[in-house]
């Protein structure tokens, strides 16, 4: 699937806070050879982490937080399963999958 940040006229339009704050973790997960791990264990907070949701919560390295409404936000503007989105003219290639890492629900952007 693919979403472009960009109006017909090929002048870019504003990019949302929520994917520029996913860009950024993209490119620290690229960076790193790793996955994001977003997860909610307190109200109004979203835990981000980098690294491999398959292994101990303990290796998961905590890289942020965000709101709640700005998760949601990343979340409405991807898809399960494979995404492609243009975000400030940079193409983000990108899977989006569900799991549980210590009984507790967790998204993962995987950039493999």
């Amino acid at each position: 699937m693919t979403n472009d940040n960009g109006s017909a006229d090929g002048h870019p339009e504003q990019v949302p806070e929520s994917l520029r704050t996913l860009a950024e973790y993209l490119e620290r997960a690229l960076d790193s050879a790793t996955s994001i791990v977003m997860m909610r264990p307190a109200d109004g907070v979203c835990i981000v982490y980098l690294g491999d949701p398959a292994g101990l919560r303990e290796d998961l390295k905590q890289i942020g937080t965000i709101a709640n409404s700005l998760a949601n936000d990343m979340l409405e503007s991807t898809f399960s399963g494979a995404n492609q989105l243009q975000i400030s003219g940079q193409i983000y290639r990108f899977t989006r999958s569900f799991t549980q890492v210590d009984n507790m629900a967790a998204v993962i952007f995987s950039t493999e």
